[in-house]
């Protein structure tokens, strides 16, 4: 082949017989060869399969960690343990929140702290009160109602009771 010469007007190649007829060759190949077969509806199916199949792994193991979580701390207690709700209140349980069968230890949090954890567990903020307790950290929380062994879950309002200060 040349290097830099014309290219005629026709658009089928260069002027030497070998490139015209390599050109034709290629022209005719390409003409007569069957276009591939795309199946987009069934790609998109396919896509689609794996997207559900994806969601429901990752909600399955938010589920497990959640249900490990929860097991892991209910289970805390030991097979011998009665269950919480059937416990009676105590003095170390008045700042106990019993969320399902999950214990929130609300003892010496600050009280933004306290709040965070609440919005998290979906449960509204009531009233915010004081009291004097000895050896308690001024402005944390000393106790929370309704507090444990009530259950309390997703909407209900908890009361917080501050250290005096």
């Amino acid at each position: 082949m040349t290097g830099h010469t014309a290219r005629s007007s026709d658009g089928r190649g260069g002027d030497t017989p070998f490139e015209k007829e390599l050109v034709t060759a290629l022209n005719d190949f390409a003409n007569t060869s069957p276009a591939p077969h795309f199946d987009a509806d069934g790609i998109q199916r396919r896509v689609g399969r794996r997207r559900v199949g994806l969601i429901t792994a990752v909600v399955a193991a938010i589920a497990v960690a959640g249900g490990g979580t929860a097991l892991a701390t209910v289970a805390g207690g030991g097979p011998s343990a009665p269950p919480a709700a059937a416990t009676t209140a105590t003095d170390a349980d008045a700042a106990t929140l019993l969320y399902g069968k999950i214990k929130i230890e609300m003892a010496g949090l600050h009280p933004d702290d306290a709040k965070a954890l609440l919005q998290k567990a979906q449960l509204k903020l009531g009233k915010v009160g004081e009291a004097s307790s000895p050896g308690c950290k001024p402005g944390s929380v000393i106790g929370v109602d309704p507090h444990s062994p009530k259950i309390v879950g997703n909407g209900d309002t908890v009361n917080l009771t501050l250290c005096a200060r």
